[in-house]
């Protein structure tokens, strides 16, 4: 697992990031080794080498920078703040310090500076054979060469790397349940609010085909005429000769839906946000964005190499006073927020978060992704939602697989930010075009909602239902506030699976989102509601949820005041 984080090479299926708020505010930096090495009940805790206990704190301090003022041995690490990733590099910094490797059963319970002490002490030696502080560069080793080296062959041979020998553990649970393998459900035929799986039709929670424009046959002919014109490939990047008139179409459409100067559109989602991030900024810059930020967010960020810190979830006054703190440290600050949180469907107060950046001279981006299409009156997003002015946006971020029924992600924004990223961003240069066919079938679903604006209207309406009535029936939906996604979180990995595979035995197709996707105190099912469903189905799967559910155990049902 750290050798491919190290690479990044690392398969993530879904990110949970959390914040919590650390214990320690101002001050300068202080180590404290001695004192206060008592249990709540009187108990002496476990003696520590001093020496290592002061080169963790290093580390950590390396990495925390002002979240790590003010260190004890028993500071719990995650408190200070410090998101996975950030945690893992602390880790693999100590590795190369103490020269061994944390066993990966012990990484997972070790939060406090003594913990991590004792884990070195333990596991792999107090004697430190590596550099002390945190390094941010890494040169080859100046050792000499052996005569005859044999790598290990987890280092090679993929069935024996440990990364897949852990997912190849995960997936073994599967089995210990009785209850068969939720992934890679093979779907014969397009899904909307039904799907097919196995010949059996089943009413789908699934799919973010939120406006239905996957199927629709305007949109499907649309795609049908581009490959009949253009073919099934545009066989280049558009840099060079990729370039069609769709594509030109499309960016006009969809700044204008937006209200922007311009926008670029590119093969995927995912590496929008990759490579526009990863492009953008650099050292010396910071990215601050949202705890709960997607997977390509983050991945971005660490493209870039610039300094990445999350803030806690929606809180525009943690951020601000973030900045305040540390504005000074940086050249250029990106805060990188979404209109709609893909796993607890909830949204930020984009007006505030704008009143920030103006504050600090920062640039906003936000990621519609599932906002475009679901929000505002007639779907333009959180900025219609909010009734702000789209220009207040430095970035704005969407993708062409959800309310537009599509493949692919864009950037909207000012004229001269879309011409920097079309001439230069690694993502849109390298990359061969969109498809004349997802292209068009975008264009067309753009077409349709301008016509049909009652889609949005629906599909805003069953999000509502939904929640009423599940909050009415005690299920507990978080943090949803009536967008197309509204989880049931269970807060029990095996618990999640068995309502899943019941509802599916009712002809209910939704996912669960397990651990270590998610933490196992936020394990759910998770469901997409879309324009096409009837408030029967709503009617027929809350009440279905809440029956099974109560099955399972009747501790998850709620009074619904309390909901």
């Amino acid at each position: 697992c750290r050798d491919s984080f190290l690479d990044g090479s690392l398969p993530v299926v879904a990110q949970w990031f959390v914040w919590e708020q650390a214990g320690s505010e101002g001050g300068e930096a202080s180590d404290r080794i001695g004192g206060g090495d008592m249990t709540e009940t009187g108990e002496p805790l476990p003696a520590v080498n001093e020496n290592v206990a002061r080169i963790v704190m290093e580390h950590v301090r390396a990495v925390g920078k002002e979240r790590a003022k003010r260190l004890t041995l028993d500071s719990n690490i995650v408190e200070l703040g410090l998101d996975s990733l950030e945690r893992m590099e602390i880790a693999n910094a100590l590795e190369e310090t103490f020269g061994g490797r944390f066993p990966e059963e012990v990484l997972a319970e070790i939060e406090t500076i003594r913990q991590v002490a004792a884990a070195i002490e333990e596991y792999i030696g107090v004697e430190p054979r590596g550099p002390r502080v945190a390094q941010t560069e890494t040169s080859p080793s100046m050792s000499q060469r052996p005569e005859h080296y044999e790598a290990p062959a987890e280092t090679y041979d993929f069935a024996k790397m440990p990364e897949y020998r852990r997912l190849k553990a995960e997936m073994s649970k599967f089995a210990l349940t009785g209850i068969p393998n939720p992934y890679f459900s093979v779907h014969q035929q397009v899904t909307n609010d039904r799907t097919v799986i196995g010949g059996r039709e089943l009413i789908s929670f699934s799919s973010y085909n939120y406006l239905g424009m996957s199927g629709d046959p305007a949109v499907t002919e649309a795609a049908k005429e581009a490959v009949d014109r253009f073919g099934t490939s545009v066989s280049a990047s558009r840099l060079v000769s990729g370039e069609k008139t769709v594509h030109r179409e499309l960016e006009q459409a969809i700044a204008e839906w937006v209200g922007v100067e311009d926008s670029i559109v590119l093969v995927g989602g995912h590496s929008t946000n990759e490579t526009t991030i990863g492009h953008l900024m650099g050292p010396g810059d910071l990215i601050v964005h949202d705890s709960l930020a997607h997977n390509s967010i983050i991945q971005g960020a660490i493209l870039s190499g610039a300094r990445r810190r999350p803030f806690p979830h929606n809180d525009w006054r943690a951020l601000d006073e973030l900045l305040n703190e540390i504005r000074h440290q940086y050249r250029r600050i990106l805060v990188v927020i979404e209109g709609v949180y893909s796993m607890d469907g909830d949204f930020p107060d984009l007006p505030k978060f704008i009143e920030v950046k103006q504050r600090h001279q920062a640039l906003l981006m936000v990621d519609e992704a599932h906002s475009i299409g679901t929000m505002g009156q007639h779907g333009r997003g959180l900025g219609e939602h909010f009734g702000v002015d789209p220009r207040d946006v430095d970035i704005w971020m969407g993708t062409l697989s959800k309310s537009f029924g599509s493949c692919g992600g864009y950037i909207a924004g000012c004229k001269e930010l879309v011409e920097y990223l079309k001439y230069t961003a690694p993502g849109f240069v390298y990359s061969v075009g969109l498809p004349p066919s997802n292209a068009a079938a975008a264009l067309a679903s753009l077409r349709v909602l301008q016509a049909e604006p009652q889609r949005v209207e629906r599909v805003q309406a069953r999000a509502k239902q939904f929640l009423a009535e599940a909050r009415q029936l005690g299920l507990n939906t978080g943090l949803s506030k009536a967008t197309p996604v509204v989880p049931v979180i269970i807060g029990n990995s095996l618990h999640a699976l068995q309502l899943s595979r019941r509802l599916f035995e009712r002809g209910i197709n939704v996912q669960p989102i397990l651990y270590p996707a998610v933490e196992e105190s936020a394990a759910r099912l998770r469901f997409f509601i879309t324009a096409c469903h009837t408030p029967e189905q709503i009617s027929q799967t809350v009440s279905a949820v809440a029956e099974e559910l109560s099955r399972i155990d009747p501790v998850y049902l709620r009074p619904a005041d309390s909901a």
